[in-house]
C-alpha cells in the first residue's frame, strides 16, 4: 500500500538562513507553531506544547543545518509513528522554498486525520508568513490555552463568537475588537470554518474549534517584541475557554 503523505511547499521572502531558524530551532518554531524546545542534533529530544496538558514528544530524525530538518513523534498505543519533515532551499532571484512533508497516517479513518493536520498547517504556515511579513526578528510570547467541547464545531463557534463579543464571523479585512479575558483590536486575516484570526499591532490571535463529534476549542496568541504576563494571560484564557465549555460533571 502507497504511504500517504501531507506535502506543502511554501515560498518566503526570507533567507534560507533565516527560514532554518524558524523551523528548526525553539526559539524559531515558537513565533509561529507553538513552544518548542529542541535538541540540535540527530537523536535530540523535540517537545511542545499545544496549551492547557496538550504536549508532544519527539526524537529529531534529521539534521542538516540549513538544509533539511525532520523528527519523529510517537503515538500511543500501535499506530504508526508520525513523521515530519521540513526541506530548506533557496529560491532563484532571493527568498526561500519551504518543502513540508509529513507521513505516518492511521490506516483506518485517515481522511478525517489528513483533513485535520491540514487545515492546521494551513494556519501555522500562514502564521510563518506574517510573522516575516509584519514582525521579522521579533521575540515571542505565547499565551496558549486548549479544551475539549460536546459537539461538533458548528456548535461551538456561537459560543466561541458570543465570548469574542462579536455578533458573526467577520470577514477577512474587517476591522474587529476582540472582549475575551483581555481587548484585543486588529484586521481579521484568517476566516475559515475551523479557524479565526486576528492580526494586532502587537501580535497574532489565532481562535480554533475543530471536530464534529467532540469538539478541540483553542485560543493561541502570539505577542511579539515587548514581554507581556504569559503566566497570567494563560490563566485568564484558560478559565475563559473552560467558563464557555465546561467540563461535564464528575471530570
Amino acid at each position: 500500500m502507497t504511504e500517504r503523505k501531507l506535502e506543502k511547499t511554501v515560498e518566503l521572502d526570507a533567507s534560507p538562513e533565516r527560514v532554518w531558524d524558524l523551523i528548526a530551532t525553539g526559539p524559531g518554531i515558537s513565533t509561529w507553531f507553538v513552544p518548542h524546545e529542541v535538541e540540535q542534533h540527530e537523536g535530540g529530544e523535540v517537545r511542545a506544547s499545544f496549551g492547557g496538558a496538550f504536549t508532544g514528544t519527539g526524537k529529531v530524525t534529521a539534521w542538516e543545518p540549513g538544509r533539511r530538518f525532520g523528527y519523529g513523534e510517537p503515538r500511543p498505543g500501535d499506530g504508526p509513528d508520525m513523521a515530519f519533515e521540513f526541506l530548506v532551499e533557496g529560491r532563484d532571484g532571493g527568498g526561500t522554498v519551504l518543502r513540508f512533508v509529513q507521513s505516518g497516517f492511521t490506516a483506518e479513518g485517515w481522511e478525517d486525520e489528513y483533513d485535520s493536520f491540514d487545515k492546521g498547517w494551513t494556519l501555522f504556515f500562514g502564521n510563518l508568513r506574517a510573522y516575516l511579513e509584519h514582525f521579522a526578528g521579533q521575540p515571542v510570547h505565547n499565551v496558549l490555552t486548549m479544551a475539549m467541547a460536546p459537539g461538533s464545531k458548528e456548535q461551538a463557534w456561537p459560543v466561541l463568537l458570543r465570548g469574542l463579543g462579536l455578533g458573526s464571523v467577520p470577514a477577512v479585512g474587517e476591522r474587529v475588537t476582540l472582549t475575551g479575558p483581555q481587548e484585543l483590536t486588529g484586521v481579521v486575516d484568517v476566516a475559515t470554518p475551523e479557524f479565526l484570526g486576528v492580526r494586532s499591532a502587537h501580535g497574532l490571535h489565532r481562535i480554533g474549534a475543530e471536530g464534529d463529534a467532540g469538539c478541540g476549542v483553542s485560543a493561541y496568541h502570539y505577542f511579539y517584541g515587548e514581554p507581556v504576563d504569559t503566566e497570567t494571560l494563560s490563566k485568564a484564557w484558560d478559565a475563559w475557554l473552560t467558563g464557555l465549555f465546561p467540563p461535564p460533571a464528575g471530570d
